[in-house]
């Protein structure tokens, strides 16, 4: 017996096509699409679990639809020259913060705008994580869905690090290369809250809140790093590689957006309005 379904018992041989697609419909209009899909999910398994224990014949999970969830949309911040304009403000001592600590601001804004780093991977940093020997400067990253990878680092992304670690050495001393990267005002490992709070202070404190679209925050510095790299020529492989991405098509998604922003501005061109009156 699994429960009740409009006041009825419903047991499991009762759990046709018909009935999951009705359930399935009512469970949608109150629920976003992506809920909707783990729903799907889960009883998808549940069933394939019963079918390979036979306990029933088939599984009806084939006759229900599975939401499509909307397509990847890449949310860079907005404006061409507003990741100069945040990493140069954060740059400058504020004395209006408690406790100013500009090298470590900008490093951690540094390795998502120009290594695409997320925020757990961020977090897992160790000291030891950037090496190679100079011109070769690489970042081991402990990527998403246990996938490691390694990203290039250009020697002006190298010296921010090694200023961010100079000053980490003047307030709390040596310290291991297996010690976490990143740690907060008291010496001690960023957490997750502490990473996006620091995100969020860096821009209010350098005007740009009303360019990082909604919902984005850290995101936003990692997307607006594929999105140049799509505008400078790198193909969707390259991307992918870079990025840690599980599929080719989140890395074309970059490409296909930064095609339709040339198009926008060929279309914003004033000569070709003026054709229209030929």
């Amino acid at each position: 017996m699994l429960g009740l379904v409009d006041g009825e018992r419903v047991t499991l041989g009762d759990l046709s096509p018909r009935l999951l697609r009705s359930a399935f419909a009512r469970f949608a209009a109150e629920r976003s699409p992506a809920s909707v899909a783990r729903a799907w999910s889960s009883w998808n398994a549940f069933f394939t679990f019963l079918v390979t224990e036979q306990v029933v014949a088939g599984n009806p999970m084939s006759a229900v639809d599975k939401p499509r969830l909307p397509a990847h949309s890449p949310k860079p911040l907005r404006g061409e020259d507003t990741p100069e304009q945040l990493l140069e403000r954060v740059s400058q001592v504020d004395d209006r913060q408690r406790d100013p600590w500009p090298e470590r601001d900008v490093a951690v804004l540094a390795l998502a705008l120009c290594a695409g780093l997320r925020l757990s991977e961020l977090l897992a940093l160790r000291i030891g994580s950037v090496l190679g020997r100079p011109g070769e400067r690489r970042v081991e990253v402990a990527g998403k869905g246990g996938r490691p990878r390694t990203v290039p680092i250009e020697p002006e992304l190298d010296r921010v690090v090694e200023r961010y670690l100079d000053s980490r050495r003047v307030r709390f001393g040596r310290a291991e290369a297996a010690s976490l990267l990143l740690v907060d005002r008291r010496g001690q490992p960023l957490r997750r809250g502490g990473l996006q709070y620091l995100v969020e202070s860096c821009y209010r404190r350098a005007g740009i809140v009303d360019r990082v679209p909604r919902g984005a925050q850290l995101h936003a510095l990692r997307h607006t790093f594929a999105t140049r790299l799509a505008e400078d020529g790198a193909n969707a492989s390259e991307i992918m590689r870079l990025l840690g991405h599980a599929s080719l098509t989140t890395s074309q998604g970059y490409i296909e957006v930064t095609a339709e922003q040339q198009r926008a501005a060929v279309r914003a061109n004033r000569t070709n309005r003026a054709l229209r009156d030929l």
